[in-house]
């Protein structure tokens, strides 16, 4: 199937992904139900049974408040977590102490 999509306007081509994208959804969930069912059925051979976990979130993490501030540029900041940030190292190849920089 070939579907000339020069020929689409805008809105029908933001119709037609909405489209493929439910078409798509629908049809992971009809592998997934299927493929689970093959599983139970062979489990089933050996008299086992088949659990399945829920699918697991990401994790979220919350923001860390920032620690430093650039005395030059109030904008940049720096939790103090992870690699120092290009301006913080600047200013302390200039000499100036990182206590300078404490919020």
């Amino acid at each position: 199937m070939t579907i000339d999509l020069s020929q689409l306007s805008l809105t029908e081509l933001h119709d037609l992904i909405a489209q493929a994208q439910q078409a798509l959804i629908a049809r992971q969930k009809q592998e997934r139900k299927a493929v689970i069912a093959q599983m139970q059925a062979l489990a089933a051979t050996i008299g086992a049974t088949v659990t399945l976990q829920a699918e697991a979130k990401p994790a979220t993490r919350n923001p860390v408040a920032a620690k430093y501030r650039n005395p030059r540029n109030p904008d940049q900041t720096w939790s103090g977590r992870g690699m120092k940030p290009r301006w913080l190292v600047a200013l302390l190849d200039e000499g100036l102490d990182i206590q300078d920089c404490l919020i």
